[in-house]
């Protein structure tokens, strides 16, 4: 059976960004936790999904997505110096959440969640980066189709269900890949 819409689909595949011999491994979805998703239903990056259109239980594939089509690119713009203040819960800094490093879950003034990844703690104010971690990066995608099949019932349901918080949605709330379990996911890079 060939991928093609609304096909339960399984891959396993590792994700590397940068170019040339400096490629670093960034998600690995494996034949124990693999990627699954159902073809055409916008879960995916549409380049993500163009690659694998037509391909076969068995198939390999080793492609590349462009910044324009994955995350866009890095921009400076994103970087914003917040007050302190808005990070305080019952008057106190949230020093253990707001700490270079970590990625926060936001609200921007019109609702919109987003996360953002602390970058540093001054003393009156937190930079935070609103860019998805994959932004600039070109993705490099090479792995193997391991399912396809008409999906079930409870297979749409599962992948459908809400995670826990924004999980590994990356197409739903922009959050950053990393090792998550890679149901629903991401096509990212969508660990998202």
């Amino acid at each position: 059976m060939k991928i093609t819409a609304n096909k339960f689909v399984a891959v396993t595949y590792d994700l590397n960004v940068g170019e040339g011999e400096e490629r670093e491994l960034m998600e690995r979805a494996t034949s124990e936790v693999p990627l699954k998703f159902v073809f055409g239903t916008g879960a995916m990056l549409p380049a993500f999904e163009d690659a694998l259109k037509g391909l076969e239980v068995g198939d390999k594939f080793n492609f590349s997505i462009a910044p324009a089509d994955a995350y866009g690119e890095y921009v400076e713009e994103h970087v914003l110096d917040l007050p302190k203040n808005i990070f305080e819960v019952d008057g106190k800094f949230d020093s253990e959440m707001i700490k270079e490093g970590n990625t926060v879950p936001m609200m921007d003034s019109n609702g919109n969640r987003m996360n953002g990844s602390v970058l540093e703690v001054k003393e009156d104010v937190v930079v935070m980066d609103f860019n998805h971690p994959l932004a600039g990066e070109t993705l490099h995608f090479s792995g193997e189709v391991i399912d396809v099949h008409e999906p079930t019932a409870e297979e749409i349901a599962a992948l459908t269900a809400p995670a826990g918080g924004c999980g590994c949605g990356c197409d739903d709330c922009r959050s950053g890949c990393g090792d998550h379990d890679h149901e629903g996911g991401c096509g990212c890079g969508g660990c998202h």
